[in-house]
């Protein structure tokens, strides 16, 4: 991916190494080892993240430590130019629909962090709050994309945060909010598989950005779109399933099947067009 050449965004937190306040009242530590037992068994753990309910009470403090590695920084500086360029792309797309995009900041940590949504460790991986427009990444979280999901690459790591900012578009569009309501009126199944939509349009959304970024700006090298495709391959939901307890259970997905979230990545790069991203009106996910 050429990249080393992009703006750089201004929206980038780094709090890693920060000392951090827990909450361990109403929520918080509640929320994250609720978080990681859905974890362990093959469920997405930001569908507790993002729960819309009043933040805990009561803090305990304590800090983490880091190292300013020249191999963090660098990754510290790509973070922040895929920022830039997820807001580069989508300015020009809501401009397009005369519309305002609200950049959303990127938080960098270290081991845990507490957001809008709750406190979260670095286990759980990137995720995005929708109650302070955020996006959360431990910078660790790429070597376990390299080694445990066998998904090296730049662009794999892209992905990983255009996902994210996938989530963010959807929440500036009013599409989270309108999830969020219809999930907590229906069956568990029927929940999981609006989580599943909405987990599968952020795919689409991400390869909305690698379209369009690479017809303005022309950042894909050969190899880009694999990798990509492999790291979406890598952490669906039958794969990861698989892989911690020997078998799936597809009422269960909460992000959608690995040919699931190829085939909805493809949509958006191919495509461009935010309205062929509708996976909530799909005849076949």
């Amino acid at each position: 991916m050429r990249w080393r050449s992009g703006r750089r965004s201004r929206n980038v937190e780094d709090r890693r190494g920060r000392r951090i306040g827990r909450k361990t009242a109403g929520g918080g530590i509640g929320v994250i080892v609720i978080a990681l037992i859905a974890m362990y068994f093959g469920v997405d753990p930001s569908v507790f993240l993002n729960q819309q309910g009043p933040p805990s009470v009561g803090t305990s403090s304590y800090s983490v430590s880091t190292s300013d590695t020249p191999e963090d920084r660098q990754l510290a500086e790509f973070v922040s130019v895929v920022l830039a360029d997820t807001e580069d792309t989508w300015h020009t797309l809501f401009g397009q629909w005369d519309r305002t995009y609200s950049e959303p900041t990127l938080v960098l940590f270290s081991g845990a962090v507490e957001s809008a949504c709750g406190y979260a460790q670095a286990a759980m991986g990137p995720f995005y709050c929708p109650r302070d427009q955020k996006v959360y990444i431990d910078l660790s979280f790429y070597n376990d994309l390299k080694n445990r999901f066998r998904a090296p690459g730049d662009f794999a790591q892209a992905y990983v945060i255009a996902h994210e900012i996938g989530h963010h578009v959807q929440t500036l569009l009013g599409i989270s909010k309108k999830i969020h309501s219809l999930r907590s009126r229906v069956s568990k199944v029927e929940a999981n598989r609006l989580s599943v939509m909405q987990e599968l349009q952020a795919d689409c959304f991400a390869g909305i950005w690698a379209h369009h970024a690479d017809k303005a700006r022309q950042i894909l090298e050969q190899g880009d779109i694999e990798e990509a495709l492999n790291a979406a391959s890598s952490i669906g939901d039958d794969r990861l399933q698989k892989q911690s307890r020997g078998y799936v259970t597809p009422d269960s997905f909460t992000h959608g099947s690995s040919a699931q979230r190829i085939r909805w990545f493809r949509q958006g790069l191919k495509t461009g067009n935010v309205s062929q991203c509708n996976t909530f009106k799909a005849d076949n996910l």
